[in-house]
């Protein structure tokens, strides 16, 4: 029988759920280093992350917003693009946002509520990202959907890769989600303590085209994965996945 965990110190403690196992910590940008220093799991990311934005001011990231939005890029709510940072014309953008610098959302992507968008990643065409974090050059140039997931360093999303944030395995889906998402490691069945919650990628992952990952789903730093329809669970870093 699985043993249910909610919010145990055996959770924290636990390295295959902590930021630093999926992501190289010392590689962020200064605002990323110190919102990953605040998260001892990697479920504490997206509610940190929803409440700096929530108040840009207290967390020192109202006063940059140097970056270009062009004419015709479309931006609704608080959207903070960075010095450096570049919203295309023809890009649907719906704050509140984070754009950090030197990346660029392209035309016709589609970012919202509650996205952080890291140093030097692209955003393409037909790309949907939502309530995630991407830690910087992130590759989501295709038609693609990242939602209620962080993403790690240099990740690269192949077209029509799919984060599900939601399970749909208990009969209708409802809004908003009461069905909370587990993660099982060891036979344990970790409360995320969200009933939305998408994957988390490693740095350095790249996903085939067309690959759809169950809610809940921990993919470790540097791990292969072939051209695969579905992956769920956790995958340790290094993992060839066939």
């Amino acid at each position: 029988m699985q043993q249910h965990l909610p919010d145990s110190a055996a959770t924290a403690e636990d390295v295959r759920l902590s930021t630093g196992y999926y992501l190289n910590l010392n590689a962020l940008s200064p605002y990323l280093a110190r919102l990953m220093a605040r998260c001892r799991t990697v479920f504490d990311v997206k509610p940190a992350m929803v409440a700096d934005l929530d108040d840009p001011t207290a967390c020192g990231l109202d006063a940059d917003r140097g970056g270009t939005i062009e004419n015709g890029a479309l931006c609704q709510g608080d959207v903070i693009v960075q010095e450096g940072a570049r919203i295309e014309a023809g890009a649907q953008v719906v704050g509140p946002v984070l754009v950090c610098s030197g990346a660029v959302i392209g035309a016709g992507a589609l970012v919202r509520d509650y996205a952080v968008i890291g140093p030097g990643c692209r955003i393409g065409f037909g790309a949907d990202i939502t309530r995630s974090l991407l830690a910087g050059h992130v590759f989501a140039k295709h038609p693609c959907f990242v939602g209620d997931s962080v993403v790690g360093y240099r990740v690269n999303l192949g077209a029509f890769c799919s984060t599900t944030g939601l399970r749909c395995d208990r009969g209708p889906v409802v809004e908003p989600a009461i069905e909370e998402i587990t993660v099982t490691l060891d036979g344990r069945r970790i409360s995320s303590g969200q009933t939305k919650f998408g994957a988390v990628i490693g740095d350095e992952v790249a996903l085939p085209a067309g690959t759809v990952l169950s809610p809940g789903t921990l993919i470790g730093p540097g791990s292969v994965v072939y051209p695969h329809n579905h992956i769920g669970g956790f995958l340790p870093a290094g993992s060839r996945v066939r």
